[in-house]
């Protein structure tokens, strides 16, 4: 499962059990996001975590990146028999956003973050399992 955190809302992304391409799952709201992964993993397998950590162009941390860290410890915590992988997130955003518009969604729906953050989720998860695969 990819987690794309935020500080107000959180996207995430999961794939098939062959881990072959992964799919967006939901935006939630980063205020609940531990409960809402304590109920989907009742449900569904999920074997490992790879999380989006914000880096600036420079490669050091951008300004959310303690939050980020702030998170994946109380992830670690909740869920320590779940490797957390930290993935770089740069550009995963505007790779999204040009990926809804390629995809012809409308303009209205693209402007819902929610969207983006999901979708962001899920480059993050592709680009963690193809780098896996070299």
């Amino acid at each position: 499962m990819a987690i794309d955190y935020g500080l107000k809302r959180t996207g995430l992304a999961v794939t098939d059990p062959l881990r072959i391409i992964s799919t967006p799952l939901e935006t939630v709201d980063s205020a609940v996001l531990l409960k809402f992964l304590q109920h989907y993993l009742q449900k569904e397998t999920v074997d490992e975590f790879v999380v989006g950590m914000p880096k600036t162009l420079a490669n050091e941390d951008s300004s959310i990146a303690p939050d980020v860290r702030k998170f994946v410890d109380e992830l670690k915590k909740n869920f320590s028999d779940k490797p957390v992988h930290l993935m770089d997130e740069r550009f995963t955003s505007s790779i999204a956003k040009r990926a809804l518009i390629e995809g012809g969604m409308k303009k209205k729906d693209r402007q819902n973050n929610a969207n983006v953050d999901k979708v962001s989720a899920t480059i993050l998860l592709q680009d963690f399992m193809n780098s896996r695969m070299v």
